[in-house]
């Protein structure tokens, strides 16, 4: 017997934004958050200091190692990574409360924590941003000025691997320098021909 298309639920969505360093993951969750759009950004616990700009609590939960080892030790994280020297890891107690509230769940994640994430959760829908080009890549890890030139030959010898596994992920979007909007419409796009599937998808954790 079909469903009453009058009647569907929308279940909530795991959607991971990720990809290459330098494409603009950050800029682009944060201009969502701007749009006020009712999703749950999930806010990511690192051991790196704080970039210019960046508010504790809302851009990440910046944390020392010993608390991170704690959090692992704990069972207190989805998902973690040890990435550019620094530990990163999506806080579980974040994602469930979100989800049983039926909101959509937005992470921003590397490669690696996508992956991980994929064979956790199947159904969550990942999405690979790039850049418009490797030189456009380049100049914004730059502008960033947080690394130094070997710093961002590690990036970039680590972004021409991780640009191998695009085939792990749903969708791939292009995120040009100075067309943040045109990024973030094509994944709000993409949300909702999700949830107007006919069968949709069920994240479970």
């Amino acid at each position: 017997m079909q469903s009453n298309p009058y009647q569907r639920q929308r279940a909530p969505l795991l959607i991971v934004i990720s990809g290459l360093s330098g494409v603009g993951k950050d800029t682009v969750v944060e201009r969502m958050k701007s749009r006020h759009v009712p999703f749950h950004f999930v806010v990511t616990a690192t051991t790196r200091p704080p970039r210019p700009g960046e508010t504790p609590g809302a851009d990440y939960l910046f944390v020392s190692v010993s608390e991170f080892e704690a959090m692992i030790e704990q069972g207190e994280l989805l998902e973690y990574a040890f990435v550019y020297r620094d530990y990163k890891g999506v806080p579980k107690d974040q994602v469930r409360q979100a989800f049983a509230s039926g909101l959509d769940v937005i992470m921003r994640l590397d490669v690696q924590g996508a992956a991980t994430i994929r064979q956790l959760a199947p159904e969550a829908i990942l999405v690979f941003l790039v850049a418009g080009s490797e030189e456009e890549m380049i100049r914004r890890l730059r502008d960033r000025q947080s690394d130094s030139e070997e710093a961002i030959r590690v990036r970039l010898a680590t972004a021409r691997q991780e640009l191998e596994r695009i085939g792990e992920f749903d969708y791939v979007v292009v995120n040009p320098h100075n067309q943040v909007d045109t990024a973030v419409d094509t994944i709000l796009a993409i949300i909702e021909a999700e949830h107007s599937r006919v069968n949709q998808r069920q994240v479970e954790l």
